[in-house]
């Protein structure tokens, strides 16, 4: 009789397991045994309901199949609305919530069971997920799109353990999707409101993406300048890159009226952009144009472009807003675009990243010595180098703070010179007041500017105003939907000063969903999980801490740590000692 072999095949993979299991069993075994066996139950029967199988379920997790990616997402998010309605019957220290990540992906399949990078990536995509929650992968997203009745959240490309490239991560919110028309879904601002989505490179050559982006990046800049103008922050348009989506789509995502869009073409020596401006209300165009210059004539075709868009949405700006748009630090087109190409570098977050966009920086200001986006910039990467854990040498501040007061002396209306100052008064001099009032000159000269908000709200929570830090936050995080990561770092921290722990670690896990290796939300989670008791939680999180800066002690908490109130430094520090930290 012939063997039996292993066969390949395309599956969805739906990865479960519970957060905090070890925590249960530690505390009591035999109730937390019989809880998993009933919710084991609930998870096979929904597995089945929507024709899919079980295939394992080792320890606390459970790995289940389905032919159909939708029918994989639907009944990840009905598991997790059963387990929130028994969960609600239990003591919250006894809840047991499941983490769900589902795959789409080739495996092989061998007496019933499946191996292969379709499982593993479920596994990791599971990971990423928040407690009760459920996180996809770009596989499944790109299945699903317009087919499930929920709302996704784009979290970026992760970096996952033993897979080789990156994964794209998308989160379920668990909330049903809005289908009523735009006007009835979203509360728009009070005032004109745009997003600019990235320009396509049309130049056929995939090295000049850079360029499209750049040009991109300034147009947001130059509107954010205005302050009768609401616009959506970079961060989080550039989601929508090489996505085929509707205008009103996107618009209702974001919460913007106007949408802009365009294509760059660069060859040789000339440049041509197409760009329109829609009206998502109407899914009209507003203004459409095609502008065909020299290459040298960069600068003077972005102000023409600004101006075009501040006519047809009838903008009236101020004397001081109109010369801020036509002011430009540079007019050597070989230095623009070595920034350009260290912003591309710099937006990686990683620190290899960081180190070319150094590199880059540096050769912009070589050849004009009097950038100063170019200083502002590379101080801001430097900066970065020492907030991200990456190099914790002291000196990283002080030669951040020389390349902004340098770029200060010579252009002081550039506004992320002060955002790069805020944060140097605030981590190096432990100057609040300083720090407070460098973001406020940086949101002055740019009224939509979120980095700047988030940064405010940073200082505030550190100076003993968390209330007031949490409001500020969520405004930049209105102007950057999609927003980085650390956003959730200053609103993480003045909820832990307001004593309320558990909203402190959700915002701190959500921080994480985005970015598992950014250090300070694991300082934050490891001092409020001690807090609270849940000590291998906290000791796990300081593992975190020593993997990502193996040097890291509490006598770096005391040096780093930027708050006024010594009673609140000392609160740090014991929870950070019962964590493990020494």
């Amino acid at each position: 009789m012939a063997e039996k072999r292993a066969k390949r095949k395309l599956t969805a993979i739906l990865s479960a397991d519970v957060k905090g299991y070890s925590r249960l069993m530690g505390e009591d075994e035999l109730s937390t045994v019989e809880t998993l066996k009933q919710y084991r139950e609930i998870i096979g029967n929904l597995v089945t309901d929507y024709q899919g199988r079980v295939i394992d379920s080792p320890g606390d997790n459970i790995l289940s199949e389905f032919s159909s990616v939708v029918d994989a997402v639907e009944c990840g998010v009905k598991i997790q609305g059963e387990l929130k309605a028994k969960n609600a019957e239990l003591p919250e220290h006894r809840r047991m919530e499941f983490r769900i990540g589902v795959n789409l992906g080739d495996v092989l399949e061998d007496e019933g069971r499946i191996y292969g990078d379709g499982v593993n990536t479920a596994a990791r995509v599971e990971g990423l997920s928040e407690a009760g929650g459920m996180t996809i992968s770009g596989t499944v997203y790109d299945q699903i799109e317009g087919k499930v009745p929920i709302e996704i959240e784009y979290l970026g490309d992760k970096k996952v353990k033993n897979i080789k490239k990156p994964v794209r991560v998308y989160r379920i919110t668990m909330e049903k999707k809005k289908e009523s028309a735009l006007g009835e879904d979203v509360q728009l601002p009070d005032k004109p409101s745009i997003a600019v989505l990235p320009f396509v490179n049309m130049s056929g050559d995939p090295e000049q993406e850079y360029f499209s982006d750049g040009m991109t990046e300034d147009l947001i800049t130059d509107l954010s300048k205005i302050s009768s103008l609401f616009v959506i922050a970079r961060n989080s348009t550039f989601v929508y890159k090489g996505k085929p989506m509707k205008a009103q789509e996107i618009s209702r995502e974001l919460g913007v009226r106007f949408i802009l869009e365009g294509s760059v073409r660069k060859a040789g020596k000339r440049i041509r952009i197409n760009a329109q401006l829609i009206d998502a209300l109407s899914g009209g165009h507003l203004w459409a144009d095609r502008f065909d210059r020299e290459l040298d004539d960069i600068f003077d075709l972005q102000d023409q472009v600004t101006q075009e868009i501040v006519t047809a949405l009838e903008l009236n700006l101020t004397h001081i807003e109109q010369n801020r748009l036509t002011k430009r630090d540079t007019n050597n087109v070989t230095a623009y675009d070595y920034v350009l190409r260290g912003l591309e570098s710099h937006y990686r977050y990683t620190k290899e990243g960081n180190e070319r966009g150094q590199v880059l920086f540096q050769k912009a200001i070589d050849l004009d010595p009097d950038y100063a986006m170019a200083h502002a910039l590379l101080a801001l990467a430097t900066l970065h180098s020492w907030t991200q854990g990456w190099n914790q040498d002291l000196q990283l501040l002080s030669r951040a703070f020389e390349l902004a007061q340098q770029a200060l002396s010579l252009d002081d209306s550039v506004p992320e010179i002060h955002l790069v100052l805020g944060d140097l008064y605030l981590f190096g001099a432990k100057d609040h007041d300083k720090g407070a009032e460098a973001f406020k000159t940086a949101i002055r000269l740019s009224p939509n500017y979120a980095d700047a908000y988030a940064g405010l709200a940073n200082v505030l929570a550190w100076a003993g105003e968390p209330e007031e830090a949490i409001n500020i936050v969520k405004k930049a995080m209105k102007l950057n939907p999609h927003h980085h990561a650390w956003y959730f770092l200053p609103l993480g921290i003045a909820l832990m000063i307001t004593e309320r722990p558990k909203e402190a670690i959700d915002a701190c896990q959500k921080g994480l969903n985005r970015n598992p290796d950014f250090m300070g939300f694991h300082l934050v989670l490891a001092g409020m999980y001690a807090e609270v008791g849940r000590e291998e939680e906290a000791k796990a999180e300081v593992d975190e801490v020593l993997r990502i800066s193996p040097q890291f002690s509490l006598d770096v908490v005391r040096q780093m740590t930027p708050t006024k109130d010594h009673e609140l430094l000392e609160r740090l520090v014991n929870t950070l000692r019962v964590a493990g930290l020494s």
